[in-house]
């Protein structure tokens, strides 16, 4: 008779394997425990450092509030290229160098208005600083070279946004302007139907943001601001006056120009800040903006290519009161000359301040279609024209600016007329975009 097999080994065989797999089971939950207790407390302590870094302390004390927002800037500044060396740059673009001369923030530097008035006010000795974020609403590469044009004048751009509060008040902790020159904005009435957060995050946000930072300055600045014509919306009154109604906006853009003038308002009100509209007009000429008829027109032309002319729905021609870049310049620093200034103290109204509101036009309101024409005689090429129906996108068939008030308080008047003005800007186009020899020469020869 055959004997059991013996099993024993068999047995505490398994036993080991059995010891063995419970052995690493404890390591690897050890080894897993560890590392989660790790991450979240790395986790713990970013979240405290944000939290930290965003939110003040709990505090009745406005310098205590103060004084972290100044920390707060100054890390910025520090992290994203601010420094010793950063304020030497902020301090001398800005100081005037006449005596009783200006110290202007000028917003929007690096853009069409902002670049040709700040060359206008260092060029008679006041301090210029700007501020400019570049979107790429329009080509950055022409906001770059703007840039240039302006360093070559000792004019420092600071690349930033309105809604960086500490960044603009840190500007302010390292300057003390006397004025602001708010021309910063998301232009443009079509492109509002495609991204209408952007205007209410420059015109609207970035604008309060800026009066909140002007409000506690010490001393507080006066402000030339950019309104526009387009406030005249739905307007049929011409010429368009300042006495006339800007309750019906024609666009989004239109609507939160008009909207700044009524933040304007209650900012005088309440704070005693100095602040004066321009309503601009159709402004046109070299170093101009790419989303403009007359600029894209003579690319188009010159290209061969169709360009659109609106007609209005009952078959008459659009036509503007084009507003040539040399006048408005002009419009501007009459109006910065002629800025009384702000009232309030430490965030208080001190006393009753300016508050004015003006057009910037030319006078002369021109078709479209006869601009069409200038241009080929200046390009001297055929426009391959498509005449189409204006589409419901926010424009309006026709504006025409009455500038007796600009006139009558600081000598207000526009000198160039279409034909002059588009002959310099086609001279400047072919220049900068490199356009043949021949048709640069004819172009130069008109001039």
């Amino acid at each position: 008779m055959l004997s059991p097999p013996d099993t024993s080994k068999t047995m505490k065989l398994e036993r080991y394997n059995s010891y063995i797999r419970r052995v690493n089971s404890t390591k690897l939950l050890n080894a897993s425990s560890k590392l989660l207790f790790r991450a979240t407390l790395l986790i713990a302590l970013i979240l405290v450092f944000l939290f930290t870094f965003n939110y003040p302390p709990l505090s009745s004390s406005e310098n205590s509030s103060n004084h972290h927002l100044h920390t707060r800037t100054n890390f910025l500044s520090s992290t994203f290229g601010g420094g010793a060396a950063w304020e030497k740059q902020v301090r001398h673009s800005s100081t005037p160098r006449r005596p009783n001369g200006m110290s202007v923030l000028v917003t929007g530097a690096a853009g069409f208005v902002g670049s040709h008035c700040s060359l206008a006010l260092k060029k008679r000795g006041d301090g210029v600083l700007g501020l400019d974020n570049f979107n790429s609403y329009y080509d950055p590469s022409l906001k770059r070279a703007r840039q240039s044009l302006l360093k070559q004048h000792q004019i420092f751009i600071v690349e930033g946004d309105l809604n960086d509060a500490p960044l603009l008040s840190k500007l302010f902790d390292v300057v003390p302007f006397t004025h602001i020159l708010h021309l910063a904005a998301q232009a443009g009435v079509r492109y509002a139907m495609q991204n209408p957060q952007s205007y209410i995050s420059s015109n609207i946000a970035g604008f309060v943001n800026l009066l909140e930072v002007a409000k506690t300055a010490k001393p507080q600045p006066a402000i030339v601001w950019a309104s526009s014509s387009s406030v005249y919306g739905l307007n049929t009154d011409n010429p368009f006056s300042e006495l006339h109604r800007t309750d019906q906006p024609a666009s989004l853009y239109a609507a939160t120009k008009k909207a700044g003038e009524e933040i304007a308002h209650t900012y005088n009100h309440i704070y005693g800040l100095s602040l004066t509209g321009l309503r601009f007009f159709t402004v046109y000429g070299p170093w101009g903006r790419p989303d403009m008829a007359y600029f894209f027109f003579t690319k188009d032309i010159l290209q061969g290519k169709n360009i659109d002319v609106y007609q209005t729905q009952d078959g008459k021609e659009v036509a503007r009161d084009f507003t040539y870049i040399d006048d408005v310049v002009k419009g501007c620093m009459g109006a910065l000359d002629t800025a009384e200034k702000s009232t309030g103290s430490g965030g208080k109204k001190r006393g009753p301040a300016q508050l004015r509101i003006y057009n910037l036009g030319n006078t002369s309101p021109v078709a479209v279609g006869k601009l069409v024409g200038i241009l080929e005689g200046l390009l001297s090429t055929k426009a391959k024209k498509h005449v189409i129906k204006m589409p419901p996108n926010g424009d309006v068939p026709y504006t025409h600016a009455n500038v007796t008030l600009a006139f009558k308080d600081f000598g207000y008047k526009p000198t160039t007329d279409l034909a002059s003005g588009l002959r310099k800007f086609v001279k400047w186009y072919v220049g900068y975009y490199g356009i043949q020899p021949r048709l640069k020469k004819e172009i130069h020869d008109s001039v």
